[in-house]
């Protein structure tokens, strides 16, 4: 099969395509044939970052290639012994293996059975391999870790990237006022997501408009997360993707008696079923801004790049 892998970090040219072995499935996986992969900045973070690669890509101490990836759409081929809940010819999706190795950059992909969902009929792949890593981030950001309950005030930063956009959706369906954050060419888009209120940061400050958050969920790295401190009322949560929850930010977040968290997304079928459901009943979908062949891997990674993507990018098989 056809595999596009890297021998060593850098820059996009690393990314080559290669055939290998078709994979072997163990008894609790499925071969599924993709149809479309779903990329995110933790792949372009990977692919140029040695220590990255080692903490979220886990390799072998002798492996000396690697296949990149985690979000995938795809039709099943084949099921192991132990495999129930999937057959032969069903449409999946999921994040697969992360952390870990997920191999999704590839023909063809072995994936748990407990980390996919059967795909609703009306979404297409490129779509449903988008509602993976980034929604699952959303999903259980939200939900798992801060609880969210009808009728809470959650500030969104970054509302109109892959993560964010999801994260707007989730909490408006669940019944939240969202008050999302973004540049004002977003504005609109963000709104159309189910936002209440929208915050231009180039125009002004969000701490000086929201000062009594029940949850911030803050997707920008830096200095950021002390402001969004000030923006979330005593006694609330916020929930963290970049920034590591220690020193300042730790005694800050203690002073305020906010339950402060880091998320590390994990790969679980269960949630993938929940946005499943949400896709098919409408509550949920995916901005796809830009589909690549797979050929075209490395001009996705130069655009998850720019930091200025909306919504998600899909590469179709």
């Amino acid at each position: 099969m056809k595999a596009i892998i890297i021998t060593e970090n850098g820059g996009t040219e690393k990314l080559t395509i290669a055939h290998v072995a078709k994979p072997e499935i163990r008894a609790d996986e499925v071969l599924i044939r993709n149809k479309a992969i779903s990329i995110n900045p933790v792949d372009n973070y990977l692919r140029q970052d040695r220590t990255g690669l080692n903490a979220y890509f886990k390799p072998l101490p002798d492996q000396d290639s690697f296949i990149l990836g985690w979000d995938i759409s795809g039709v099943v081929e084949a099921v192991g012994s132990t495999v129930k809940d999937f057959k032969a010819g069903d449409e999946v999706f999921g994040m697969v293996n992360f952390p870990g190795q997920g191999r999704a950059y590839a023909e063809y992909v072995a994936a748990p059975a407990s980390h996919l969902a059967l795909k609703p009929a009306g979404t297409p792949h490129t779509e449903a391999a988008g509602a993976t890593l980034a929604a699952l981030t959303a999903w259980q950001g939200l939900v798992t870790i801060a609880g969210l309950k009808k009728g809470e005030k959650v500030l969104i930063h970054a509302a109109n990237g892959g993560v964010g956009h999801y994260a707007v959706q989730i909490a408006h369906h669940l019944g939240a006022y969202v008050i999302a954050t973004g540049s004002g060419a977003n504005e609109d888009f963000v709104k159309s997501l189910g936002a209440d209120e929208f915050i231009d940061y180039t125009r002004e400050k969000f701490e000086d408009r929201v000062k009594d958050a029940d949850i911030v969920f803050e997707a920008i790295a830096g200095d950021q997360i002390l402001r969004s401190l000030d923006a979330v009322k005593n006694g609330g949560r916020l929930i963290s993707l970049l920034t590591f929850i220690e020193g300042e930010v730790a005694e800050k977040a203690k002073q305020k008696n906010v339950s402060a968290n880091r998320i590390l997304v994990v790969s679980n079928g269960e949630d993938m079923k929940q946005l499943a459901d949400l896709l098919a009943s409408g509550a949920l979908r995916t901005h796809v801004s830009a589909v690549y062949p797979f050929e075209e891997m490395a001009k996705a990674h130069q655009q998850i790049a720019t930091g200025k993507t909306r919504g998600k990018l899909a590469i179709e098989l």
